[in-house]
């Protein structure tokens, strides 16, 4: 059995592990990067195809219960360097100010440790750092601004459409931030409109990991370690973490680490800390609150897809190229808690036709047909909304084993009444926006993006897994790192905050381990 040791281990190499990992690389500290897929470079391994595009996904064996059983593959996880920020859509906006107080503000949800202002400077710094394009006023200012691009011109007739309807109705709108090059780059060419986004971008336009964190990361002398399956931790005498267990080529492998830090996503980071129980841990690693695993969380993804009498092509363009933020806090005017936000949302054919049948059981053959034959005359609106965070939806361990050994995860979820009231209303103001624009509103397709929570933060070990760094309350060498440690569920795309804390608790971890001597 090989053994290695190092100073940091880092598990998962995606938008925060390979954020980390370059700021450590600027250290004098002997870094280690472990992702269960292949390395992969857009230009040569991604084409233009729904279908092989798929091996992006994360589509290992995961089982999946409650009253709303979550699809647990395309969109909420990836499998390479790069994890699901490869095939993201690339709309990276900050959160609210309100997003950390939702219980001081409205009576739901729980306080962050941490505030807006504390996130502001990371924000600043990760704005500049991906390249973002955006208008030269945003409307909503809070959640962005003062892009280092220019915002995207070339718009699809789904984004024109979209935002007919919204200027129609009064609504505020703008093209949307985005991680996606609207000029040159060093190497890197702009943007061609593919829209294989979530596909990833193989003419490589659209920034991720791939072309920032990890070359520079690799650079800064950091060992990558690719298609490497970690599959639990052990502790030493002093209980705190000192190896990791992985298998590569079948092989089992093992290092040891002054510090070790998950960033392998919301349902991975809780499935290791439960299966690495033992007789020191006996709820598994950094679980003496018993909250590992719970609060997971997601956003309401609904699309809205309307009929014109023209043609629309909606897979022009890339995805999510114009916005409404209007809506953000709209319930408090409808009796509700929290809201949501509206986009323009093209849609490939065959992500289409699954959520046809995932919303329709009878849409099979020459009912699917039919629909699809619409294709080219459908827009695709859709909306991004706030759900409730609830102890009851969790991740906890089957008795079933992986390949490597490792027990199945499940995944427990319901929406909260709240949730569906969000749900509601964005539908019926979709609807609008559709009709404005001069469409006929067809069909109202459920879905949900983003996984969060499993491992919150927050000051009180009693009530939160780890502090406002990802750091452990139980075992201070070990942190976790990205989605898993967020409270609530904000409606604003996640991925910005991601990038953003990761750079925070990168900062910390560096401080840390100078401390360690």
């Amino acid at each position: 059995m090989a053994k290695t040791s190092y100073d940091i281990c880092i598990v998962g190499a995606g938008a925060a592990g390979s954020v980390i990992a370059a700021h450590l690389s600027k250290t004098n500290l002997n870094v280690v990067m472990l992702d269960a897929g292949p390395h992969r470079n857009p230009e040569q391994d991604f084409a233009s195809d729904e279908l092989e595009m798929e091996k992006l996904f994360w589509n290992e064996p995961r089982v999946s219960v409650g009253q709303d059983p979550l699809d647990l593959y395309r969109s909420t996880s990836g499998k390479g360097v790069g994890g699901s920020a490869v095939h993201y859509t690339a709309q990276l906006l900050r959160f609210h100010p309100s997003d950390f107080q939702t219980r001081n503000s409205e009576g739901i949800g729980e306080d962050w440790p941490i505030s807006y202002e504390d996130v502001v400077p990371y924000y600043e710094d990760m704005t500049n750092r991906l390249s973002l394009s955006g208008p030269n006023r945003f409307p909503w200012p809070e959640f962005g601004g003062k892009y280092p691009y220019p915002a995207h011109h070339d718009l699809s007739n789904n984004t024109l459409k979209f935002r007919e309807g919204c200027e129609r109705l009064g609504m505020n709108h703008a093209v949307s931030p985005l991680a996606i090059l609207s000029a040159p780059l060093e190497d890197r060419h702009p943007c061609i409109n593919r829209g294989f986004c979530e596909e990833g971008c193989m003419p490589n336009a659209k920034t991720t990991p791939l072309n920032t964190f990890i070359p520079e990361a690799l650079k800064g002398g950091v060992t990558l370690l690719p298609e490497a399956t970690v599959t639990h931790l052990t502790t030493d005498k002093t209980k705190r973490v000192k190896t990791v267990h992985y298998k590569m080529d079948g092989d089992p492998h093992e290092i040891d680490a002054k510090v070790v830090v998950l960033a392998c996503y919301a349902i991975e980071a809780p499935r290791l800390l439960l299966h690495s129980k033992s007789e020191d841990f006996p709820q598994g690693l950094a679980n003496s609150s018993g909250l590992v695993g719970k609060y997971l969380m997601t956003n309401l993804n609904d699309r809205l897809i309307a009929k014109f009498p023209e043609e629309i092509r909606m897979y022009r363009g890339n995805p999510v190229q114009a916005l409404t933020m209007d809506p953000y806090l709209s319930g408090k005017e409808k009796g509700f808690k929290r809201g949501f936000i509206l986009n323009s949302y093209g849609m490939r054919p065959m992500r289409l036709a699954t959520l046809f049948l995932e919303n329709d059981e009878t849409c099979i053959g020459e009912n699917m047909r039919m629909r699809m034959l619409d294709y080219n005359h459908f827009a695709s609106f859709a909306m991004l909304g706030e759900v409730v965070p609830q102890a009851s939806n969790r991740v906890t361990l089957t008795d079933q084993l992986d390949e490597y050994g490792v027990p199945i995860p499940k995944v427990t979820f319901s929406y909260h009444e709240n949730d569906h009231r969000i749900r509601e209303e964005a539908k019926e103001t979709l609807k609008l926006i559709a009709s404005a624009a001069g469409g006929e509103p067809m069909y109202h397709l459920r879905a949900h993006a983003h996984l969060m929570g499993g491992c919150r933060m927050g000051n009180d070990p009693e009530s939160s897994v780890v502090n406002s760094y990802g750091q452990s309350h139980d075992i201070d060498n070990l942190f976790i790192a990205g989605a898993p440690t967020f409270v609530t569920a904000p409606s604003a795309n996640p991925t910005l905050t991601i990038y953003s804390l990761a750079k925070r608790s990168a900062e910390y971890i560096e401080r840390y381990v100078k401390e360690m001597g």
